[in-house]
């Protein structure tokens, strides 16, 4: 009895207590409980007060793409420019094979050299060219071409290293997945388009009476596709580091932008005519300006046979191609600068088409420099840095010209 008793004492306080709180009006009280009961859950589920996770792609994020890419697109330039200068000292044939990763380390020993140079000696260049050279020579001409090789493998892996990283990170949206993937697709091709490239060199023509060089197609080919790598990668880089201008869509601004988009085109067509010129050495004839000789239209301009052999082939014409896109795209960028001094633009975008112009005209200064004085190798060399540069300038113009994204 005395236990039952007391267990109904227990009970009926405990129920006059919960009561009093309900009908208490200290709201104090009830948060104090409140928070007290969260803090004794949270402690015992052993969860921690943490922020929210922060959503990736962002700018942030976008901001680092952007950077790198820029950062490949300048190595790119690098390759390039150390790709010219290889072919203006005529040492891109010295390495006769192509290994991925044996060739990464040159030879060592004096035995390794000779090894090295026996081999080039089985080929037309030091046949035909070269049947004077001594070994001091020859590692000249095969640093170059290794030293272009090895940055050719630097370039491939600031491509994919980083693309694997920020891909694990969460850095890409759908979009931009396809984008660095065909970029890195691009330069694993690019790689396989330089020793096809070589090959054609190393090729024994008996048929022909001329030195032994690259295809000027492949070589084309080759610089073409590293041009529109560096593009791609210039352009990708610009578009996300740089939000699109809030522009009015007005015909003269549409107007604007497909004069630009014109004018980047005949830019590009200039450079990869150059490398026909470089592929056929066709600087070294009619070092004379503005004529060829003392005409303006050669006697042998249209030699070859069938005619259209003659754009691909002959070096004169070949050099008066590039003369003209050279001179054409001087006209339309002087045209796109003149246009756009009429219309209000953002002031980066006015910057971008003044830089533009006056790089345009240095450029054609350069080439005219190059050919008067029968293409010595640093002038010929600075060329070539020009074309890029003039196309880079071309891609950053069309970056703030381009339309707001929907």
């Amino acid at each position: 009895m005395l236990i039952s008793s007391i267990r109904t004492s227990i009970f009926s306080g405990c129920r006059r207590a919960g009561h009093a709180f309900q009908n208490s009006n200290s709201p104090q009280l009830r948060q104090w409980l409140v928070r007290r009961g969260q803090s004794t859950i949270t402690a015992e589920a052993g969860v921690p007060s943490t922020p929210a996770a922060v959503s990736l792609p962002n700018a942030a994020s976008n901001r680092i793409v952007g950077r790198w890419l820029l950062g490949c697109s300048g190595l790119v330039v690098g390759a390039v420019v150390l790709g010219g200068v290889t072919r203006l000292t005529e040492s891109g044939l010295s390495m006769v094979d192509w290994h991925l990763v044996r060739e990464m380390k040159p030879p060592q020993s004096e035995a390794e050299w000779q090894a090295e140079f026996s081999k080039y000696q089985q080929f037309p260049e030091f046949k035909i060219m070269n049947h004077d050279m001594t070994l001091p020579e020859f590692k000249f001409i095969f640093y170059m071409e290794w030293g272009h090789r090895m940055w050719g493998r630097l370039v491939g892996l600031a491509y994919i290293l980083p693309t694997v990283y920020f891909w694990r990170k969460g850095y890409f949206t759908r979009s931009m997945k396809g984008k660095v993937l065909g970029l890195c697709g691009f330069v694993f091709f690019q790689g396989l388009l330089g020793w096809y490239m070589v090959k054609s060199g190393l090729e024994d023509k008996p048929e022909s009476h001329d030195i032994p060089r690259v295809s000027q197609y492949r070589l084309s080919a080759h610089l073409g596709s590293a041009l529109l790598l560096y593009c791609a990668s210039l352009w990708t880089g610009l578009t996300q580091l740089m939000p699109a201008h809030k522009l009015a869509e007005t015909k003269r601004l549409m107007q604007l932008r497909r004069f630009a988009k014109g004018t980047g085109g005949l830019v590009f067509l200039t450079a990869l005519s150059g490398a026909f010129v470089a592929g056929l050495d066709a600087g070294l004839v009619y070092n004379s300006f503005p004529k060829m000789g003392e005409r303006w239209i050669p006697d042998d301009l249209l030699a070859f046979s069938p005619t259209l052999k003659n754009f691909f082939e002959n070096p004169t014409t070949v050099q008066f191609d590039h003369r003209i896109l050279a001179i054409s795209s001087l006209t339309a960028i002087t045209g796109l600068y003149l246009f756009s001094r009429r219309m209000v633009l953002p002031r980066r975008a006015k910057i971008a088409i003044s830089l533009l112009a006056a790089m345009a005209y240095g450029q054609v200064a350069l080439g005219i420099s190059t050919l008067l004085l029968y293409v010595p190798t640093p002038l010929a060399a600075t060329h070539q840095s020009g074309s890029v540069a003039l196309l880079s300038l071309a891609i950053w113009v069309l970056a703030e010209l381009r339309k707001m994204p929907k």
